[in-house]
């Protein structure tokens, strides 16, 4: 698979969450400054939720659910109560368009399945 156009930059406030859908999965797009755009599986680990419901702060994204927060970079849990990782996507942003590989996972995480 290649790489898919998601979004716009414009779609996405720096320091927001989006939900898209990338190759039938949800993916949690966040905006972390004018030109960077990360993508991280939708669906928290711990518990059925979507992590684009939830807030962003520095280099991560915490679960309005429980609170549970993931580093965007490695998907890896940063606070309980969840303790898996989830997939973490490659992402790029080109001429203002947000794309996104879904089959280009960076990380081992398994993808939530509850």
């Amino acid at each position: 698979m290649a790489f898919e156009r998601v979004a716009t930059l414009d779609d996405l406030a720096v320091g927001t969450a989006l939900a898209v859908e990338v190759a039938g999965e949800p993916v949690c797009l966040v905006r972390v400054d004018a030109d960077t755009v990360k993508a991280i599986h939708d669906t928290c680990s711990h518990q059925r939720y979507s992590l684009a419901e939830g807030w962003v702060e520095d280099n991560t994204v915490e679960c309005a659910l429980h609170g549970s927060s993931f580093d965007l970079d490695s998907g890896a849990p940063q606070s309980l109560p969840a303790v898996k990782p989830v997939p973490v996507y490659a992402c790029r942003v080109d001429a203002g368009a947000v794309w996104v590989d879904g089959a280009r996972q960076l990380n081992d995480a398994a993808v939530p399945r509850h």
